[in-house]
């Protein structure tokens, strides 16, 4: 292994390794292990450390709950609640001032990883001139418990503070501090919309990617904690007690917990709890809070489908079955006549364009009601005050499970990495030869919005701007195509909505 020169950091001496034409640092701790004392509390920043650190392997990711997704793409391993680290890839330790891509994992708060190799930053660091960051924040109950004036939004605290190390330390990994995009999918983006409303994080990055982000609940809920602490037999709000407890028993009692109710899979997130999130980030868009922020969000076509398409309830509805459908409408919170009329508004929108397959229906209105329209109105909010705002819908349906998965949540991550190869989510991309291209294009708008705040770029049709008029979005497959107003009948079936 090739060793870099020595860097000084902030938190001391570190030394990485190069490979090919890239320079990798791993491991890279940012703050004190959140243990004892510090568990459930904001992240310390890291003391300096004696002597050089040795940055060539990947450090423990956070604890994790249990997913399905588990089942396919196996269980993140080492995990530690010493997981507070970071990984840079960067083309060269020079001045040259770089575009920094800071990237956000998600797993619904409660699984994934900075180190998971599909999350590997080589491909985009060498393709884009640009500086790679990954971190490991904490998750779940460890990372987002809500005790009122004791504990809430630890995991957005570390995901600030490794935001503020990258700030004061990526010029000397050859990035740029005041060109910093964050970037990240489902929990991810979730984290990286939070942010911007977080006080804490301001003024630490200057452009926004979110792939996929969740409607955000603005509901804060001190019942998951509650819940999971009655389970460990400790008195509600005794973080004293919860600290003794060890992180498998805190873990297994989450994992009881969130099998109970399907509803629970996002119970534990960020919360606005009106001091480290002040407010809704909706709100603060719709405000002009973030105007000096380039904005790009988009989502898959049939996000639901990667949680749908093995349920043994929708297996046995039929196409007759419309109260299986007004029974899930109602369970979002939706009232049944408004209800009707979304029901309606979709078969009617979608024949002849789509299948009115009663399955199809319910999937469409689950994308839509998690992901697109919460999005949509963060397009709305931003574009009125930054023109750099841009939509896009990743359409290419995985061949998986022969076919039933769709262009389904989490299918555009191997694109952007440039990791069709990788292992664990090789069994969704098959063989085809083009997907090489498209994650060439998809990659260059991610790299060139990273540098400049505009996706467009020469392999691609012209990229406008999102506005309330015209409603441009990118459709990315294996053609790249602007589409306006789309689906544009189903979008306003939810004007009235909150979410």
């Amino acid at each position: 292994m090739n060793k870099t020169d020595v860097i000084d950091t902030t938190s001391g001496k570190m030394q990485g390794y190069k490979e090919e034409d890239l320079v990798i640092f791993k491991g890279i701790p940012y703050a004190e292990p959140p243990i004892g004392e510090l568990r459930f509390s904001p992240p310390v920043p890291k003391k300096r450390w004696e002597g050089v650190l040795e940055a060539a392997k990947y450090g423990a990711a956070a604890y994790q709950g249990y997913s399905r997704l588990e089942d396919f793409v196996g269980k993140t391993q080492p995990e530690s609640e010493d997981c507070l680290n970071l990984n840079i890839w960067t083309p060269n330790i020079d001045n040259k001032k770089r575009p920094v891509m800071f990237w956000i994992h998600g797993g619904s708060f409660i699984t994934g990883a900075g180190i998971d190799p599909i999350y590997d930053g080589s491909a985009l660091a060498r393709r884009g001139d640009v500086v790679v960051v990954t971190i490991n924040y904490r998750l779940g109950v460890l990372g987002y418990s809500y005790i009122p004036g004791v504990t809430v939004n630890a995991g957005q605290f570390d995901q600030a503070l490794a935001l503020k190390w990258v700030h004061d330390n990526i010029e000397r990994f050859g990035g740029d501090p005041d060109k910093v995009t964050i970037f990240g999918e489902s929990a991810g983006a979730y984290s990286v919309i939070a942010l911007a409303a977080m006080p804490i994080a301001k003024g630490l990055f200057r452009r926004i990617i979110a792939q996929s982000a969740p409607a955000i609940d603005p509901k804060v809920n001190k019942k998951p904690t509650k819940k999971v602490m009655r389970k460990l037999g400790v008195d509600s709000g005794d973080i004293n007690a919860l600290r003794k407890i060890s992180p498998e028993k805190i873990i297994s009692a989450q994992n009881e917990f969130l099998e109970e109710d399907p509803l629970n899979s996002l119970a534990f997130r960020p919360l606005i709890d009106g001091e480290t999130l002040p407010i809704h980030p909706l709100e603060a868009f719709q405000n002009g809070d973030l105007k000096n922020i380039d904005f790009m969000i988009g989502t898959t076509l049939e996000e639901a489908k990667l949680f749908t398409a093995l349920s043994p309830e929708l297996s046995k509805m039929t196409n007759d079955d419309d109260k299986f459908i007004m029974a899930f409408i109602g369970r979002l919170g939706v009232d049944s006549s408004k209800g009707k009329t979304i029901l309606d508004t979709y078969k009617r929108a979608r024949k002849g364009k789509y299948s009115t397959d009663n399955k199809e229906i319910i999937n469409a209105l689950f994308t839509d009601y998690i992901f697109r329209i919460s999005t949509i109105r963060l397009l709305e909010a931003q574009s009125k005050h930054q023109t750099n705002t841009y939509n896009y819908l990743f359409t290419w349906p995985s061949p998986a499970l022969k076919g039933i998965l769709g262009a389904c949540h989490a299918i555009e991550l191997p694109f952007v990495f440039n990791t069709l190869t990788d292992p664990s989510f090789k069994v969704f991309m098959g063989e085809d030869p083009e997907l090489e291209a498209i994650s060439h294009k998809m990659m260059d708008a991610w790299i060139s919005f990273a540098h400049s705040g505009n996706p467009n770029h020469t392999d691609i049709p012209n990229w406008p701007n999102y506005d309330v008029e015209k409603r441009s979005t990118m459709m990315i497959n294996k053609e790249f195509k602007v589409e306006e107003k789309f689906q544009d009948e189903e979008r306003a079936a939810w004007d009235g909505i909150f979410f």
